[in-house]
């Protein structure tokens, strides 16, 4: 069910200006019964102001004065407006950080020149035609731009930017850079001599270490055997 936009403002109207009983208001706004008794005998938190429903078109006198004819009678709100929300369009920026929008576009297209300019204002909520003035330095204050990440300046978060940093990479076809593995061939290769030769050791206690430098580097190198 519908409910007032400052139920308790509201509710505190209903007790002071009407005979309706407190399980009607409670459930009119939408709150527990103990809170409309709290608000009748000013123990509520804070002293609240009443908000006259009739006046902001959520209840009809009617309406009340049914309720106050029949306790069992429960008041219908009346339907308003519905809000108007935004689903779609560019991110909002407050105005004391609108200025740092170029800075942080220069610095994703320094970094990340993978990133389309469709995913970059949906990160800074900014217009392809500024996206591209700052591309082609024919933007009206491009002296003035300094790249700056986008995170620090609070323009996104992180976590938005490193999604759009992997979503632009996989349909580039980028992949992380290899890891050199080069020397792992040779590291195994002496640590399985090393091992050799101690256990050859091992089962001639007599002939001792053939090489006690290459004995203290297989400490060194391979800790699972010390």
């Amino acid at each position: 069910m519908a409910q007032p936009l400052m139920p308790h403002a509201t509710a505190s109207w209903l007790v002071d200006n009407t005979s309706l009983s407190f399980e009607q208001i409670a459930e009119f706004c939408g709150l527990h019964i103990l809170e409309v008794q709290a608000i009748a005998d000013d123990t509520a938190g804070a002293k609240l102001t009443g908000r006259d429903p009739v006046r902001a078109h959520e209840l009809a006198q009617e309406e009340i004065d049914k309720g106050q004819a029949d306790p069992d009678y429960r008041l219908k709100i009346i339907k308003g407006p519905e809000q108007v929300r935004r689903t779609k369009g560019p991110r909002y920026t407050p105005v004391s950080k609108r200025q740092d929008k170029p800075d942080g576009i220069s610095w994703i297209i320094r970094n990340h020149p993978e990133i389309t300019d469709g995913a970059i204002g949906n990160l800074i909520g900014t217009t392809r035609t500024t996206i591209a003035a700052i591309r082609d330095r024919s933007h009206w204050n491009i002296a003035n731009i300094t790249p700056k990440d986008p995170v620090t300046l609070g323009l996104t978060t992180q976590r938005e930017l490193d999604a759009a940093v992997a979503k632009a990479a996989k349909s580039a076809g980028i992949e992380a850079a290899p890891t050199d593995t080069r020397l792992e061939g040779d590291r195994e290769a002496l640590l399985t001599q090393l091992r050799a030769e101690r256990e050859a050791a091992l089962r001639d206690p007599e002939a001792g270490p053939q090489d006690p430098a290459a004995e203290a580097r297989a400490l060194f190198e391979d800790p699972f055997k010390r």
